[in-house]
Order: structure tokens, then C-alpha cells, then sequence
């Protein structure tokens, strides 16, 4: 168009109506030669099929239906526009929900858009339907529950574990350490427990959020509900140093995840006064909530599992599942649809997680406290994966290769012995080669720092749980604390003052021999 009919000269007025209506024209003759697709479709009349069509865009992505053309895109017309447009109204509102539509009347044509819709999913005379192509499908049984779930509408974690039995899963153990995490009185009735908690519903069948939260193998359960951890040498994955799956209940695996990780990244020394302070690269509260995001908020109907990934330049934790129906990448940080609401909200009182919707927050805080760079999130249909970039220092360190570190004095009887105790908390370095030998500086520079700050408080004599939390600076006995205890005393580190009762109130632990031997050797020389 030009001259008077140029669009350009009415940029900062409405078009007149004439104009208007011409360009609709346009639209309208614009979509007819594209011909029918997964978001438009041709209708002679009002056919009962309409309800079926509405249905099934609104279950998709939304889509236009153009009434008064033959299948072939001849233009027809509609004969009454004042009826058809409260008959295309009607159908729209006996939907349920009911689905919103935009008519327009654009010459012989009507042209009904149904925009991408927030409740999912809709059916039409009790039946659910898809768009499919450039056909309207009937949906089966798993499609629904597959939409609900993605929308938020039915909870996964909320439904009945039939794989776990009460009777025969939920033993004294299980019980004592659950209950102690929960914060669950001592003396209150399991069942009632569990009820008040949500964990049990109706028919008193344990859900998959109790499940996953007391579930000695997670796998018997869900079978892809444990995390896959793996070191690689250099960039790629083309060689696995190390790999380690965790399959504990929910709170074990975050805190073994997290463990995992810390022995595979560097710790420097650092001398402030006559203390030496350990400094992790990567923050460990960021990454915690990292792990914890990724095994809370995955999609457990999913096939695949929580997988971290440490290379020589980056770490990288991958939930499987995508965001929730209804999120986007620009939402994380400032909105939050979890979709294990139930899980979560455990794991919350638990005080594995934090306030929801302050996940990504926290993350991006802690790793700018510590002078790191910010994480990069990527976001994909099936997967969410946090990058960490790695320091370029402890890169550069690693690239130098280990004819460049320093020598140490060999390894002595007495360190041998000790190091032969912290199995799973001491490791030869995040990229050591094959046939390479600890030294004994960066062996304590690996030892778990939380294994050896609670040895370091029972060198003055026996301590309670809770009393090793309150000089930990912890609100309260975590799950995390819980899991170092007992490997302490798997190890033959610390032991039971009251060995005889195990679940005493009175229970304290104290050093054995073995752990003053321990404790010594990792002062240093």
C-alpha cells in the first residue's frame, strides 16, 4: 500500500476502519493459503465437532479455527453471525474449565482464536482431546494424568506409593531417624504422625513424599530416583576418574551428593593470624542448594535420574523434567510452582531446604559472597542443568600436571592408618592420574571439614547431637549432621557413651583412640 493507504502514516493513531479491515482480510486470505495445521483448522458450520476442536487446542499450544470454508479453504460464508457467535459462546463455556475465545466476524468469516490456556486439561462432554497434526485426537488414560501432572493440577508426590508398605518398610530404625528429622514427638502415634504430615492419605497408603523420605534404596520405590555422580578427567566426558550413585532416602542422598562433590573440588590453606582456614572454590552453600533443588523439584515420573558432573573446569548438577507448566527460564529467582509441593515442604521443616522461591536467589548470592563467578542455568523441555565455572587458579593449578607440585615427606605409618579411616571424605585430588600418590598436605586438605569440626568439638570430652549443633552454629540436629555422626562411628572414630542405649535421651558420643589418631595426623605435622 502507499499514498494515503500507507500504513506507516498512522503509527501513532488507530487505523481507520476501512484499513483495518482490509489487513484482517489479508490475515484472513494469509491463513487460508497456509492451509490446516497442528494450530489452525477449517470448519464449513457449526458441526458438533466444534466443542471437540476448542478442546483440543485448548490442550495444546492454542490455535485458530476459521468457520464458513470448505475443507479445501473455498470461503462459504456463515449465514446468521448474531447466532453463530453465541453458539461458538456456548460451547466454549460448557467446557470444563471453561475455555476462552476471541470471536471476530471478518467478512463471510468467522475467525475464533483460543490462545494458549492456564488449566490444563479441558474436555468437552467428559472427553479429553489434542491437536495432533492437522487433526483433533481423542487423549488416552496417561495423556491426562501426564497434562495434569505437568500442570501442576494433580501432585505426584502427593499419590499413593504402593511399593512401599508401612508394615514392613517402616521399622524402628527408619522410624527414629525420620522422626528426629521431622521434628516428630517422641511419643506421638506413628500413623497420626504421618497423617498430620500428609504423608499418609485416606485410606492410610504412604505417598511417594514419604516414600522418598524413609525409603532405605529410593530405587525400590522410583526406580530413577537416585543421583549419579561422576568426575572426569579434563573437560569432557570422554574419561571417568570416579563415579558414585547415592540411593539413600532424600536427605541422605542431597547430603551425599554434596559430600561427593566437596572431596572432588579444591580446598586452599589459607593463614589468617596463627590459624589456617580452609577455603572451598566453589561455595558449599551454593551448591547445596543446587543439589537440593535438583532432587526436590525433578520430575520423579521421569525415566531419568539427578546425575552431577565434576570436570576440570566447571561443576554441573541436571534435574531431570524441565520447569513446571506454567514457568519459563526469565521466571527462576522471582516465581516458584513447585512441583513436588508436598516433598518439598518436608524437606523444608526438615531444614534440608530453604524458603521456597529462594532457591536460585541463595545460589547467586553465595557465589558472589564468595568472589566466584555466577552459575549458568540452562533450561530445556526434559532437563535443568546448574553450571559452577571452576577458578581459572585451580584450572591453571591442574593444568601444570603433577611433575609441578611440590614434594612432601612420605607418607608415615601412623598417617597411613589414619587416612585408611576416612574412606569416602578423603580424596588424591579431582584429576589425579592414575598411578599418582596422595601427599599427606593435600590428602587433610580433602578430608571433610564437617567430619573433622565435630572431632575437633569431642576433643574436650563426650557431647550430645543437639549440644554438637548448637557449637556448629546450627539451628538444630540436620540430616546432614546426623549422616556425619554415624559415619564417624561406622569408621571407628567416635562411639556411644551409653552403647547400651542407643536411643537414649541421655545419648552422648565421644573420640575413640582412633579418632584422637585421626584428629592428630590431620593438625599436620
Amino acid at each position: 500500500m502507499t499514498g494515503e493507504h500507507d500504513p506507516a502514516q498512522y503509527l501513532d493513531e488507530p487505523l481507520p476502519r476501512e484499513l483495518e479491515r482490509e489487513l484482517e482480510r489479508g490475515m484472513v486470505r494469509e491463513l487460508i493459503t497456509q492451509g490446516e495445521s497442528r494450530t489452525l483448522e477449517f470448519k464449513r458450520t457449526l458441526t458438533k465437532n466444534l466443542g471437540r476442536a476448542l478442546c483440543a487446542f485448548a490442550n495444546s499450544d492454542g490455535g485458530t479455527l476459521l468457520i464458513g470454508l470448505s475443507n479445501r479453504g473455498r470461503i462459504v460464508g456463515v449465514a446468521d453471525h448474531s447466532r453463530a457467535e453465541s453458539r461458538i459462546q456456548s460451547i466454549a463455556r460448557v467446557a470444563e474449565p471453561p475455555i476462552a475465545v476471541k470471536i471476530e466476524a471478518i467478512d463471510k468469516v468467522f475467525r475464533v482464536t483460543v490462545p494458549p490456556q492456564p488449566d490444563k486439561p479441558y474436555s468437552y462432554g467428559g472427553r479429553f482431546f489434542r491437536r495432533d497434526g492437522a487433526t483433533n485426537r481423542r487423549m488416552s488414560r496417561a495423556e491426562i494424568k501426564d497434562l495434569f501432572h505437568a500442570t501442576g493440577r494433580l501432585h505426584f508426590d502427593r499419590t499413593a506409593c504402593p511399593q512401599f508398605n508401612i508394615e514392613s518398610h517402616l521399622d524402628d530404625a527408619v522410624w527414629a531417624v525420620f522422626s528426629q528429622r521431622a521434628k516428630v514427638p517422641e511419643a506421638m502415634d506413628r500413623i497420626a504422625a504421618l497423617r498430620n504430615l500428609g504423608l499418609v492419605d485416606a485410606r492410610q497408603r504412604i505417598t511417594h513424599a514419604g516414600a522418598w523420605l524413609m525409603a532405605r534404596d529410593i530405587r525400590t520405590v522410583t526406580t530413577s530416583a537416585h543421583v549419579s555422580c561422576a568426575l572426569f578427567l579434563g573437560r569432557t566426558n570422554s574419561r571417568i576418574l570416579d563415579q558414585r550413585d547415592f540411593h539413600g532416602d532424600v536427605p541422605s542422598m542431597i547430603e551425599d551428593a554434596v559430600a561427593w562433590i566437596l572431596t572432588k573440588i579444591n580446598v586452599a590453606l589459607i593463614v589468617k593470624g596463627v590459624r589456617r582456614v580452609e577455603r572451598l572454590e566453589l561455595p558449599e552453600e551454593a551448591l547445596r542448594e543446587a543439589v537440593a533443588n535438583a532432587v526436590a523439584h525433578r520430575d520423579y515420573r521421569s525415566p531419568d535420574n539427578v546425575q552431577v558432573y565434576v570436570f576440570k573446569d566447571r561443576v554441573e548438577i541436571v534435574s531431570p523434567g524441565g520447569l513446571p507448566e506454567g514457568m519459563t527460564r526469565a521466571d527462576l529467582g522471582a516465581k516458584s510452582l513447585p512441583r513436588n509441593p508436598l516433598l518439598f515442604s518436608m524437606l523444608h521443616r526438615m531444614g534440608v531446604a530453604e524458603d521456597i522461591g529462594s532457591g536460585i536467589r541463595r545460589i547467586l548470592n553465595g557465589c558472589q559472597d564468595h568472589g566466584v563467578p555466577e552459575p549458568v542455568i540452562d533450561v530445556s523441555g526434559q532437563w535443568v542443568k546448574v553450571t559452577f565455572p571452576r577458578p581459572d587458579q585451580y584450572v591453571r593449578e591442574q593444568e601444570c600436571g603433577p611433575e609441578h607440585r611440590p614434594e612432601t615427606k612420605p607418607e608415615s605409618e601412623t598417617a597411613r592408618a589414619s587416612r585408611d579411616k576416612w574412606p569416602e571424605t578423603i580424596d588424591s585430588g579431582p584429576q589425579a592420574e592414575a598411578g599418582d600418590k596422595p601427599d599427606r598436605a593435600r590428602t587433610r586438605s580433602r578430608a571433610g571439614s564437617l567430619d573433622r569440626r565435630v572431632l575437633a568439638l569431642l576433643v574436650n570430652g563426650p557431647l550430645a547431637k543437639s549440644a554438637i549443633a548448637r557449637r556448629l552454629g546450627h539451628r538444630s540436629v540436620s540430616g546432614g549432621l546426623n549422616r556425619v555422626v554415624r559415619r564417624l562411628r561406622r569408621d571407628g572414630l567416635v562411639e556411644y557413651t551409653l552403647p547400651e542405649k542407643p536411643n537414649s535421651s541421655r545419648q552422648e558420643y565421644r573420640l575413640t583412640p582412633t579418632g584422637h589418631l585421626a584428629l592428630e595426623d590431620q593438625a599436620g605435622p
